[in-house]
């Protein structure tokens, strides 16, 4: 008889044992200094690119250095958790699949649900700062992309001349998704040595405006440090600091992509704590130095932009090196989104496969070898999004997906060690139950730094979720209904 329970799971044994039978046995690679370099890459890239100026001008002025710290700690704690889970269930290292192997289907499927706020909504949020570092960077070359083509309806843009227009809608975030969809429709692959480079553009990107920033800072920028508050939670004082951290969370969601080198980690007790702890705390401190040396150049009221680096790089006055920084954060913005709108297809997949989504989304093109049917729809939503939603509400959105997921990771690691306390783990997180309950207080912390409009879009989100789930998912679950595939 077919299982109806919502909490049938897929057990432990089972996964692990599946991933063995298929020869998912990887060779033992990879050290602390190998996972934390991979760490640093997958972490650097949209947040500080993106949103650390919006984070600034809105919610907590220079004191956007302490919500990177709050973001920091709160990631060291859920990070330790992804690392025993993916060292557990090296299948396919997503929260997904952790979730179906320890709070069953039900539970799988709203965190599976829920990742497209992390990975559709994430492209188009990168989309958004895509479109103003590419206008910035056309600006320089002498080609004006007229302001209300490149920027959400609503969206009040100020011109250098004291005038604004309204935006009316952002072409340049519908062109790059259109670009990327299709190269992943046609198969292209990152080679290890693509994304290398990639990785080192980012860092040198990211030292450079460091390095150089720092001689052209104006100290009065950097006062008041913790602006008074406006009276309205969020709106600077301590509660913008928290809310600016929500925010901010975004630049260090890459971090989750650490916990998927358990398996080839030569020794996972030592190397993936070291690796995703070193990497966190390496990427904080770049975070905190380059937030410093922003507020420092550009007064924060002036950075609510979607480019807020190259604004920055543009007070230095140096026409050479802001063509070079922006060069180097398109590039890095590039392959943020190429990632993220492979990843939403790849989960899909997934769900396809375990039923819970139509064969749609698993169906592959014969020649090809790609979803090609579920990328295309995912890149046109993704760019109908980017087009018309305004940068500061999809940074928001994403923000309290990801932490949403998160919680569900440590409560995840909790319920393991009792339902299965045999079971093989490489790396134990310490002091259990202590490290997932203080990520769990971290990540609702910072959840509640958001305004309540956010909450309800996650709650209308979820409902939207729950509603498909019992109308198709549960009634196609191959985990219920066996005889079916």
């Amino acid at each position: 008889m077919a299982d109806t329970s919502y909490m049938a799971r897929k057990s432990v044994a089972d996964i692990v044992g599946s991933a063995d039978a298929e020869g998912h046995s990887l060779s033992k690679a990879l050290g602390a200094t190998s996972i934390t370099a991979m760490g640093i890459g997958a972490i650097i890239g949209a947040g500080i690119f993106v949103l650390t100026g919006t984070a600034a001008a809105q919610f907590a002025g220079p004191s956007i250095i302490l919500s990177f710290v709050l973001g920091g700690i709160a990631c060291a704690f859920v990070g330790l958790c992804y690392s025993e889970l993916a060292a557990m269930l090296p299948v396919c290292g997503s929260s997904y699949t952790y979730t179906y192997a320890t709070l069953g289907e039900i539970f799988a499927w709203i965190i599976g649900w829920d990742l497209i706020l992390e990975y559709a909504m994430g492209a188009a949020t990168v989309a958004v700062g895509w479109s103003g570092y590419i206008v910035s960077l056309l600006h320089n070359a002498g080609i004006n992309i007229p302001p209300a083509f490149a920027a959400a309806p609503g969206t009040v843009i100020k011109l250098a001349d004291g005038t604004a227009v309204t935006g009316i809608i952002n072409l340049p975030a519908i062109v790059i998704i259109a670009i990327l969809t299709t190269l992943l429709v046609l198969g292209t692959k990152e080679s290890a040595r693509l994304n290398n480079i990639m990785v080192a553009v980012k860092l040198v990107v990211v030292v450079a405006f460091i390095a150089l920033g720092v001689f052209f800072i104006k100290p009065a920028n950097w006062h008041p440090f913790i602006p008074p508050n406006t009276g309205e939670f969020g709106n600077f004082g301590m509660s913008g600091i928290l809310r600016g951290s929500a925010v901010v969370f975004f630049a260090f969601i890459g971090f989750d992509a650490v916990s998927t080198a358990a398996q080839e980690a030569k020794k996972p007790q030592r190397d993936m704590p070291i690796g995703i702890l070193g990497s966190l705390v390496i990427c904080t401190i770049l975070y905190i130095l380059v937030a410093g040396v922003l507020t420092g150049l550009v007064p924060y009221g002036e950075l609510n932009v979607p480019d807020p680096i190259a604004k920055g790089v543009d007070a230095i006055g140096l026409t050479w090196f802001s063509v070079l920084i922006k060069i180097g954060a398109l590039t890095g913005l590039t392959t943020v989104i190429l990632v993220l709108l492979y990843g939403q297809s790849r989960i899909f997949f997934t769900m396809s496969q375990d039923g819970l989504l139509p064969r749609l989304f698993a169906r592959v093109h014969p020649r090809l070898q790609t979803p090609h049917l579920s990328q295309i729809m995912i890149g046109t939503i993704v760019a109908i999004v980017a087009a018309l939603t305004p940068i500061s509400v999809l940074g928001e959105m994403v923000s309290i997906g990801t932490l949403f997921a998160f919680i569900l990771v440590c409560g995840a690691v909790i319920y393991l060690r009792r339902s299965d306390s045999d079971a093989s783990r490489p790396f134990r997180v310490p002091g259990v139950p202590i490290v997932p309950v203080l990520g769990i207080l971290f990540c609702l912390l910072l959840m509640a730094g958001l305004p309540l409009v956010t909450w309800v879009r996650l709650v209308v989100w979820l409902i939207i979720g729950l509603v498909i789930y019992v109308s198709y998912g549960r009634n196609h679950s191959k985990l219920r209904f066996p005889e079916r595939q």
